[in-house]
């Protein structure tokens, strides 16, 4: 028997910051690759610290929906877990490039199969441009559009900038959008700015978060200009500057989510069958990228 565990940050303040995880898990679990399916969050019940001792399954592997690897990443959940053994240094990454480690969890008799982040999989610049299929209602949007990647960014953790940045580069080497440009709230290049780095007439924008929140529904709309006051919603798009501001919302909302946690867990060796056929087939972008009304604060946690 195999088991996947899907790790998220939750929140204490706003349930809803875990629907993404939920939503995600229920698309894998109706694949009928894995026995078991678990969502576990660090701030919301189930807890990682229990989650791998209801499990049945002796092979484990776990998927953390984080965009970074991290503090999250690379401490709490393994503590939390109690991997044995477990050391960064294993994953051997530059940052961007975390794959698997296997360890056992000695008390629970369990093999575990710990995965790097979904944020920094190859698949999940897919997701991106798939967020910006949704929010423009054009599955071949790209032509005549810039398109901005936006992360937290933080001097405390130089990762966080670096998976922003390595898939906006992915996705600049695609020629598919006139310009593609990563940009940050906590430095530069900021956010607040977007009209000054972008020729295009049309940009989409794309939060690399993982559930929308306080972010992403509050900062990012204000701050860009598509609204003084983000409980009146905006308008998508939003002229700003002279620009068309085509804003989509958090990437970790896209259903094609489901797609990178099931890579993630096929990379570390996970028998998945013909689940990301499945899962490609039954994902359509979601056109929801237009929410600009009422939303509640929430962990967007990147890492």
């Amino acid at each position: 028997m195999q088991a996947l565990v899907i790790a998220a940050h939750g929140s204490h303040l706003n349930p809803d910051a875990s629907d993404p995880t939920y939503v995600h898990a229920d698309t894998v679990r109706e694949t009928g690759a894995f026995d078991e399916v678990r969502e576990a969050f660090w701030k919301e019940e189930p807890h990682f610290r229990e989650v791998i001792r209801t499990l049945e399954s002796d092979e484990v592997f776990v998927v953390p929906l984080f965009i970074s690897e991290g503090y999250f990443t690379e401490q709490v959940i393994p503590r939390e877990l109690r991997l044995e053994e477990w050391n960064p240094e294993k994953w051997d990454s530059d940052g961007t490039s975390a794959s698997q480690v296997t360890l056992e969890v000695g008390d629970a008799n369990k093999t575990v199969h710990y995965c790097g982040p979904v944020g920094t999989h190859d698949a999940m610049t897919d997701v991106i441009v798939q967020r910006a299929e949704s929010v423009t209602a054009d599955p071949d949007v790209g032509e005549g559009v810039g398109l901005a990647v936006v992360g937290h960014g933080t001097e405390r953790n130089e990762n966080s900038a670096k998976a922003i940045e390595y898939h906006t580069e992915r996705i600049r080497e695609r020629d598919r959008f006139d310009e593609a440009k990563a940009l940050f709230m906590d430095e530069e290049p900021e956010v607040d700015d977007v009209t000054d780095y972008f020729d295009s007439d049309d940009v989409v924008v794309v939060p690399l978060f993982i559930a929308d929140g306080y972010h992403t529904q509050e900062d990012i709309p204000e701050d860009m200009g598509l609204t003084e006051d983000y409980r009146l919603g905006w308008d998508v798009p939003s002229e700003v500057d002279g620009h068309r501001i085509w804003y989509a919302g958090a990437v970790g909302t896209e259903g094609l989510m489901a797609d990178v946690v099931l890579e993630r867990a096929a990379d570390a060796g996970a028998d998945i069958g013909g689940a990301l056929e499945a899962v490609r087939e039954g994902v359509a972008p979601t056109g929801d990228g237009d929410r600009g009304t009422d939303p509640e604060p929430s962990a967007e946690m990147g890492d």
